[in-house]
């Protein structure tokens, strides 16, 4: 057991500053007010048949999962049943908690321009006592136990996961001894939060740009430099062959071993359209009665029960081989792959591609349906001026991706050196 350094104590919470204090979080709600820890009304007080087209907005726990309030859509109640079930009312600056289902735990502060709204059953809402108290930092350390997994002991068990009440509401946190102190922690917590946000907004900015350039240079109708003629229209099957991926079992597959492996989950979760084996992150330790290909080929997503996901097209470039699943798609052509795969990926047609997909549950798109498929091709060194060009926006995007996940890891680091009190501001 490490020595718990001058200046600070153990407590139920774990080493925090001796100033600080460990406290339930029943103690930072308004004292002179009831319900400041509530979750929605019963189910059966609050079913379809109470829902409006305009009134008071129901609050959801799908509202918060991510960390930030985000609502596109509400359903309402009239004011006589807001009225009836008013003990699970949600103010604008009240922490809305998911209450029940996987992400249980994850939360965010209802927006203080929101207007007052009402709990669904699967929220619950944390009404800090700002005379005392910083919201925005009960909330980041609430945040923090959440992606930590800390929060896990608060689960009851069930049919789906749900948090106590009970235990949320005796469950301890660290609190600095003035709100001052509070105030500069979350002061600089709120400013990596600021370059997060604008981190995904640029990279969002970026994809946008990305697609309009793809729907110009892929369909011809923005020319780069020096390039002029008609395009040909061919047919998949006329211009490469086709073969299919070989089921990998989740027990077959490893973190590490002989060779790399491609399930077919990996094409529907990688949002790039290339993949080389320095990205991949599957393997198998035999190549027997494998799926076995080597060089360039497309990956198509031949099955899935997400329409989205259905024929998704992904580029494979490296002289290694590596064993593809089943339900994946494999073309081998002597057209640009990534090409290819940049062109299947725009919204005409993966739309195509879902029309032509067949199936109920899961839909399919087979092989003899992409055999007959038809695109426009440029010259090939108008496809390779196109990739490059895409190319370098992917890298861009890249980089601030990984800027973005860099930043996020800081963030995590400070909020367990400042929310612990491990690293003073005052």
């Amino acid at each position: 057991m490490s020595a718990i350094p001058p200046g600070y104590k153990q407590t139920d919470v774990g080493v925090i500053p001796e100033e600080w204090e460990a406290v339930p979080l029943k103690s930072i709600t308004p004292q002179n007010r009831k319900n400041g820890i509530v979750d929605g009304p019963f189910g059966s007080n609050l079913k379809t048949i109470h829902y409006r087209t305009s009134g008071i907005p129901i609050i959801t726990s799908g509202y918060v999962t991510d960390g930030r309030f985000y609502a596109d859509k509400y359903l309402y109640v009239d004011r006589a049943k807001f009225l009836e079930e008013k003990r699970s009312a949600v103010q604008p600056g009240d922490i809305v908690m998911a209450k029940i289902g996987e992400r249980c735990g994850a939360s965010a502060i209802l927006p203080l321009t929101h207007e007052i709204g009402i709990l669904s059953g699967n929220a619950l809402k944390i009404t800090v006592d700002e005379s005392r108290h910083s919201t925005f930092y009960v909330w980041q350390v609430l945040w923090n136990l959440h992606i930590s997994g800390k929060m896990e002991v608060l689960r009851t068990t069930g049919a789906q996961p749900a948090l106590s009440m009970a235990n949320l509401k005796r469950y301890k946190i660290p609190v600095p001894p003035t709100k001052a102190e509070q105030n500069t922690i979350t002061t600089a917590l709120a400013d990596a939060d600021a370059l997060i946000a604008a981190l995904d907004k640029l990279i969002a900015k970026k994809r946008d740009i990305k697609q309009a350039a793809m729907q110009q240079l892929l369909t011809g109708k923005k020319r780069l430099p020096g390039f002029s003629g008609e395009w040909e229209v061919k047919k998949l099957g006329e211009i490469g062959s086709f073969s299919k991926g070989k089921g990998l079992s989740k027990g077959e597959l490893a973190d590490s071993g002989s060779v790399p492996a491609i399930p077919y989950t990996a094409i529907y979760t990688n949002y790039a359209e290339v993949i080389v084996c320095s990205k991949i992150t599957h393997f198998v330790n035999s190549t027997r009665n494998r799926a076995i290909i080597n060089g360039a080929h497309l990956l198509i997503a031949g099955s899935s029960n997400m329409l989205e996901n259905i024929g998704k097209a992904t580029a494979y470039i490296a002289n290694k081989d590596v064993a593809i699943g089943g339900d994946i798609i494999i073309y081998r052509t002597s057209v640009n792959i990534c090409f290819l795969s940049y062109l299947l990926s725009t919204r005409p047609h993966r739309n195509k591609v879902v029309f032509l997909s067949q199936g109920s549950t899961i839909r399919h798109v087979y092989r003899s349906t992409f055999a007959g498929y038809e695109i426009t091709l440029p010259t090939n060194r108008e496809q390779i001026a196109i990739v490059n060009v895409l190319s370098i926006m992917d890298a861009e995007i890249a980089a601030l991706e990984q800027r973005l996940d860099k930043t996020k890891a800081l963030k995590q680091g400070m909020m367990q050196a400042l929310l612990t009190g491990r690293i003073r501001l005052v």
